[in-house]
Protein backbone atom coordinates (compact mmCIF):
# COMPACT_ATOMS: atom_id res chain seq x y z
CA UNK A 1 0.00 0.00 0.00
CA UNK A 2 1.15 3.51 -0.79
CA UNK A 3 0.15 6.78 0.81
CA UNK A 4 0.53 10.20 -0.76
CA UNK A 5 0.38 13.26 1.46
CA UNK A 6 0.32 16.77 0.07
CA UNK A 7 1.26 19.95 1.89
CA UNK A 8 2.14 23.54 1.15
CA UNK A 9 -1.20 24.96 0.13
CA UNK A 10 -2.45 28.26 1.43
CA UNK A 11 -3.76 31.70 0.56
CA UNK A 12 -1.70 34.15 -1.45
CA UNK A 13 -2.26 37.28 -3.47
CA UNK A 14 -2.09 37.26 -7.24
CA UNK A 15 1.50 37.31 -8.40
CA UNK A 16 2.68 35.38 -5.37
CA UNK A 17 4.26 31.95 -5.12
CA UNK A 18 3.67 28.66 -3.35
CA UNK A 19 5.45 25.33 -3.34
CA UNK A 20 3.41 22.17 -2.91
CA UNK A 21 4.99 18.96 -1.68
CA UNK A 22 3.84 15.36 -2.02
CA UNK A 23 5.49 12.71 0.10
CA UNK A 24 5.07 9.06 -0.81
CA UNK A 25 5.27 6.49 1.96
CA UNK A 26 4.50 2.85 2.49
CA UNK A 27 5.62 0.33 -0.09
CA UNK A 28 8.37 2.36 -1.74
CA UNK A 29 8.94 -0.39 -4.27
CA UNK A 30 5.99 1.15 -6.04
CA UNK A 31 8.52 3.40 -7.71
CA UNK A 32 9.33 0.45 -9.92
CA UNK A 33 5.71 0.25 -11.04
CA UNK A 34 4.27 3.75 -10.74
CA UNK A 35 6.54 5.62 -13.12
CA UNK A 36 4.60 8.89 -13.28
CA UNK A 37 3.90 11.42 -10.56
CA UNK A 38 1.44 14.17 -11.33
CA UNK A 39 -0.39 17.15 -9.91
CA UNK A 40 -4.07 17.69 -10.59
CA UNK A 41 -6.43 20.42 -9.46
CA UNK A 42 -10.15 20.62 -9.03
CA UNK A 43 -12.71 23.32 -8.33
CA UNK A 44 -16.29 22.71 -7.19
CA UNK A 45 -18.50 21.41 -9.95
CA UNK A 46 -15.63 20.76 -12.33
CA UNK A 47 -13.64 17.71 -13.29
CA UNK A 48 -10.18 17.14 -11.97
CA UNK A 49 -7.64 18.48 -14.46
CA UNK A 50 -4.00 17.63 -14.92
CA UNK A 51 -1.58 20.44 -14.13
CA UNK A 52 1.82 18.79 -14.50
CA UNK A 53 3.38 15.36 -14.60
CA UNK A 54 6.80 13.82 -14.67
CA UNK A 55 8.31 10.43 -15.32
CA UNK A 56 10.14 9.57 -12.11
CA UNK A 57 12.89 7.73 -13.95
CA UNK A 58 13.86 10.97 -15.64
CA UNK A 59 13.11 12.48 -19.01
CA UNK A 60 9.63 13.59 -19.95
CA UNK A 61 7.88 16.39 -18.09
CA UNK A 62 4.56 17.83 -19.23
CA UNK A 63 2.45 20.82 -18.24
CA UNK A 64 -1.01 22.12 -18.92
CA UNK A 65 -0.82 25.14 -21.22
CA UNK A 66 -2.36 27.34 -18.53
CA UNK A 67 0.62 26.88 -16.20
CA UNK A 68 3.55 26.63 -18.62
CA UNK A 69 6.28 29.06 -17.67
CA UNK A 70 4.81 29.59 -14.20
CA UNK A 71 4.74 26.12 -12.57
CA UNK A 72 7.61 23.67 -12.22
CA UNK A 73 7.34 20.02 -11.21
CA UNK A 74 10.39 18.37 -9.67
CA UNK A 75 11.32 15.47 -7.42
CA UNK A 76 13.64 14.46 -4.64
CA UNK A 77 14.00 10.70 -5.04
CA UNK A 78 15.91 10.32 -1.80
CA UNK A 79 12.93 11.72 0.08
CA UNK A 80 10.22 10.16 -2.14
CA UNK A 81 8.88 13.65 -2.63
CA UNK A 82 7.47 15.48 -5.62
CA UNK A 83 7.16 19.25 -5.67
CA UNK A 84 5.11 21.78 -7.58
CA UNK A 85 6.65 25.23 -7.57
CA UNK A 86 3.97 27.75 -8.49
CA UNK A 87 4.99 31.28 -9.43
CA UNK A 88 3.03 34.28 -10.64
CA UNK A 89 -0.16 32.78 -9.30
CA UNK A 90 -3.47 33.93 -10.74
CA UNK A 91 -6.97 33.87 -9.30
CA UNK A 92 -7.86 31.12 -11.78
CA UNK A 93 -5.26 28.88 -10.12
CA UNK A 94 -7.50 28.70 -7.05
CA UNK A 95 -8.38 25.04 -6.55
CA UNK A 96 -7.79 21.93 -4.48
CA UNK A 97 -4.53 20.43 -5.64
CA UNK A 98 -3.97 16.68 -5.62
CA UNK A 99 -0.90 14.54 -6.02
CA UNK A 100 -1.22 11.27 -7.94
CA UNK A 101 0.89 8.28 -8.93
CA UNK A 102 0.36 6.12 -11.98
CA UNK A 103 1.90 4.00 -14.72
CA UNK A 104 2.11 5.21 -18.31
CA UNK A 105 4.00 4.34 -21.45
CA UNK A 106 6.76 6.79 -22.23
CA UNK A 107 4.89 8.24 -25.21
CA UNK A 108 1.41 8.36 -23.67
CA UNK A 109 -0.34 11.53 -24.87
CA UNK A 110 -0.85 14.36 -22.44
CA UNK A 111 -3.09 15.09 -20.64
CA UNK A 112 -3.10 11.88 -18.64
CA UNK A 113 -6.63 10.93 -17.55
CA UNK A 114 -7.29 11.09 -13.84
CA UNK A 115 -8.95 7.64 -13.85
CA UNK A 116 -5.64 6.07 -14.89
CA UNK A 117 -3.88 7.04 -11.67
CA UNK A 118 -3.89 4.40 -8.98
CA UNK A 119 -2.92 6.47 -5.96
CA UNK A 120 -4.09 9.85 -4.77
CA UNK A 121 -3.38 12.19 -1.91
CA UNK A 122 -6.07 13.94 0.10
CA UNK A 123 -5.46 17.32 -1.51
CA UNK A 124 -4.25 20.73 -0.39
CA UNK A 125 -6.17 23.96 -0.98
CA UNK A 126 -4.65 26.83 -2.91
CA UNK A 127 -6.49 30.15 -2.85
CA UNK A 128 -5.28 33.12 -4.88
CA UNK A 129 -6.88 36.49 -4.27
CA UNK A 130 -6.78 39.25 -6.85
Amino acid sequence: QVQLVESGGGSVQAGGSLTLSCVASGDTSFNNVMNVMAWFRQTPGKEREGVAAMYTGGGRIVYDDSVKGRFTISQDNAKNTVFLQMNNLKSEDTAMYFCAAGTFDSDYPWPFPAYSFGYWGQGTQVTVSS
